[in-house]
């Protein structure tokens, strides 16, 4: 008797971790199924980014449509600033309305690295990993998948939170110490949309800026210089200019040592005309905008500013963390 009990314990045990198995096996299949099938989509949610003690959040609304075609608006909301990323006939564009201006990429974004906010890449960053692993929660499930953001190897893996249906609620990709630098909520996900014919159009955007409400965002004179609080080992300041420029100044800060690089801050000025900047590198998300980056420069706009860091010897990895060290707040020696 006592050893038909313990038979009937052992099997109820197996067929309840097996249930638990196939459930975990189960909503992977499900997500794969839901997320796989949207062709068409636009999405609204806020990304938040973690930077030690700084954060930074953004509202964020992204348009996809079949093929190749994506729109993301970008709204810092701390400065209310917007950037728009705009792929459109094989052509990425980082648009800045408030300086009536945009960059133009050689890219095959948003492909070559993993997108927090792109649901084909969040679905490919799990599908690539074959160990992968699923953990279920009291309202769902946490999938845990590796990730690829090149320009920053900190960052190791995504932690995709989903509902029992699999329904996309939230991301968050941690670092190799296992804290979360990024968090993307999603809010609102809907399939199919009707887009205007001209939604994904350079030139529907570009009619849409109104440049007399944006004199604002003209600056004049550098008042402070503005150091990075992060500086490789063995590196040192070894010399600033400041030199006028025809709108502004512009400050050149050179860094000696073990790892040298070149600093230059300038003011930004609204662009009269709507103008297309051509530039070599890929999109990157720093802190508080997005910026250009290639592998041994880096250039971006924020608060006003127009930064351009390079280096000969450190990688991409390196040059975020100084930019991402640069406060818009002027920082003393």
């Amino acid at each position: 008797m006592k050893r038909k009990l313990l038979i009937v314990l052992a099997l109820s045990t197996f067929l309840c971790i097996g249930c638990s198995f196939g459930k975990k096996e189960n909503i992977i299949d499900k997500f794969n199924s839901k997320i796989g099938d949207i062709k068409d989509y636009k999405l609204d949610g806020t990304l938040t980014i973690s930077n030690n003690e700084d954060t930074y959040s953004y509202d964020v609304s992204v348009a996809h449509k079949e093929k190749d075609d994506y729109r993301v608006s970008l709204i810092n909301k701390s400065n209310g600033h917007e950037q728009i990323i705009l792929k459109s006939n094989n052509e990425v564009y980082v648009i800045t309305p408030a300086l009536n201006k945009s960059f133009k990429f050689q890219s095959n974004w948003p492909m070559n690295n993993s997108q927090i906010y792109i649901l084909s890449s969040i679905l490919n960053d799990v599908n690539k990993d074959e160990e992968k692993e699923t953990t279920e929660i009291d309202d769902g499930y946490i999938i845990t998948s590796k990730v690829n953001y090149p320009n920053n190897i900190g960052l190791v893996k995504q932690k995709i939170y989903v509902d029992k249906d699999a329904n996309l609620k939230k991301i968050e990709v941690v670092n190799d110490n296992g804290l979360v630098e990024m968090t993307m909520t999603f809010d609102k996900l809907e399939a199919s949309p009707k887009f205007e014919d001209d939604f994904f159009s350079l030139d529907s955007i570009i009619k849409n800026i109104d440049t007399e409400s944006k004199k604002d965002e003209e600056s004049g004179l550098l008042d402070n210089i503005i150091y990075p609080l992060y500086v490789p080992t063995g590196t040192v300041l070894k010399d600033e200019e400041k030199v006028s420029k025809e709108n502004g100044e512009r400050v050149i800060l050179t860094f000696d040592g073990e790892k040298p690089f070149l600093l230059v801050e300038e003011t930004a000025n609204v662009e009269k005309n709507f103008s297309i900047v051509p530039i070599f590198g890929e999109p990157s998300f720093l802190n508080d905008t997005v910026g250009a980056i290639t592998n041994n420069s880096l250039s971006w706009t924020s608060g006003g500013i127009d930064y351009y860091l390079v280096s000969d010897v450190m990688g991409t990895t390196e040059l975020i963390e100084i930019a991402n060290s640069i406060s818009t707040i002027p920082i003393m020696k």
